[in-house]
């Protein structure tokens, strides 16, 4: 394709998933198997929530490994725990930061400066900014704590970047630069952008939100509880599986694959141009990709029977990351019995367990406390004096008001009975 021709000439965009961030392992781990000219030659990737983790990924050079075992490692352990997402031993936002610190490079600030760019929401006034530059390590680390913190679920407090309160990026802007032809969308939501699930509903309704086009739909409802209730290990992997059989058809469509992948996993004939015509090569791609008039077809996890000959290396890492603890201990506590057993002692084990993991957040957040504190008042005393203005206003508004109203048209006139000696009924 032309538009792909000139290196840094497009985009990259990575929209907020949540736990279906795997989705965007598959995308990336497609391009980089088949096309790792659309990585290599992007001039900057953006991101937001749990797309910026995976844009990050991308600049720092991460492992497929690293990547699978990291969100995955987050559902499994959901999976362990008996209340889920609310139990006390969730922290999401401390399990995120610990993986940055331990993972990221030195230099990554020198690496992503001018190439990534990060969507926060500006707590103040919820005005969308991106980051594209930074002076240090902690920068990026913070900036990537911002966009995946979701209020209220992440915490009561946001955190800060350069003097300012942010929180998640998808609220302002969950796919940036969705409007921009040079910028390849990525999306696990049903909806028009340009790498997605495609949607086999009649539907042709569509949600215009937070700078993004979604598709009205059960499926996207499903998707979007999904995000924040994780779904089990293989669920997810079918996630990461799926976004890299839609950027493959992404690929075809535009004429950057050598072969039809997709058809010859639904068929074994050579599939027909679209128009009925030969292919006589003169429409194929500059890399001497599928011709563009091919039909690509639709195609799920639930087609592929052996993933592996597909991908042989993000079939190992799924299998991997997804693999539970062997112990005699660990498939008791997966079993029925074991599952009925924690919810039975759940009250007498709940209490210390939330005074041990809240005993352990306190401890680690005593070094921000005296600012997150400042800042608490601070909010408080804004909303109490924006409340006080607004009663004394109305208050106002209701001693200013007239005791008679104007005469509207066609009403009879009030009668003064003080200088009418008639009776009511006769005045």
């Amino acid at each position: 394709m032309r538009c792909y021709e000139d290196e840094g000439s497009w985009n990259l965009s990575f929209s907020g998933a949540g736990f279906l961030g795997l989705y965007h392992v598959g995308v990336t781990r497609c391009f980089r198997e088949r096309a790792p000219r659309l990585l290599q030659g992007a001039r900057r990737i953006y991101g937001s929530s749990s797309g910026a983790l995976n844009a990050v990924s991308i600049i720092a050079d991460q492992s497929l490994d690293f990547c699978c075992s990291n969100l995955l490692g987050m559902v499994k352990h959901l999976e362990q725990l008996s209340l889920g997402i609310f139990h006390p031993a969730f922290a999401p936002i401390e399990h995120i930061r610990q993986q940055l610190q331990e993972s990221l490079p030195p230099n990554i600030h020198i690496l992503a400066s001018q190439r990534l760019g990060i969507s926060m929401t500006r707590w103040s006034d919820g005005r969308n900014f991106i980051v594209t530059n930074f002076a240090t390590r902690n920068e990026v680390i913070q900036a990537l704590i911002c966009t995946v913190y979701f209020p209220f679920y992440c915490g009561i407090i946001p955190p800060e970047f350069r003097g300012e309160r942010y929180i998640d990026g998808a609220l302002s802007n969950h796919l940036p630069f969705s409007d921009s032809p040079s910028t390849i969308t990525v999306s696990p939501f049903h909806g028009t952008v340009d790498i997605c699930p495609q949607s086999t509903s009649a539907n042709i309704h569509e949600l215009n939100a937070f700078n993004a086009s979604l598709q009205i739909s059960t499926k996207n409802f499903f998707l979007g509880f999904s995000c924040l209730i994780s779904p089990n290990s293989e669920v997810a992997a079918d996630n990461c599986r799926q976004g890299y059989l839609d950027a493959l058809r992404f690929l075809e469509r535009r004429g950057l694959t050598k072969e039809p992948v997709l058809w010859m996993l639904v068929s074994k004939e050579p599939p027909a141009p679209a128009d009925g015509s030969q292919d006589t090569g003169h429409n194929r791609g500059q890399e001497g990709g599928l011709s563009l008039n091919w039909t690509v077809p639709n195609v799920l996890v639930k087609d592929v029977p052996n993933f592996e000959q597909l991908s042989p290396e993000l079939e190992a890492a799924l299998q991997k990351a997804c693999t539970r603890d062997a112990s005699t201990w660990a498939r008791f506590c997966r079993s029925r019995p074991g599952r009925a057993l924690t919810y039975l002692l759940l009250p007498c084990t709940l209490p210390f367990e939330y005074i041990y993991f809240r005993g352990k957040r306190l401890v680690a957040w005593l070094p921000d406390m005296p600012a997150d504190v400042w800042w608490m008042q601070g909010v408080l005393q804004s909303l109490a004096a924006e409340i006080y203005t607004r009663s004394k206003d109305q208050l106002l508004r209701l001693v200013s008001l007239p005791v008679t109203s104007p005469l509207q048209p066609g009403a009879a006139p009030l009668v003064d009975l003080a200088k009418d000696p008639r009776p009511p009924h006769q005045a």
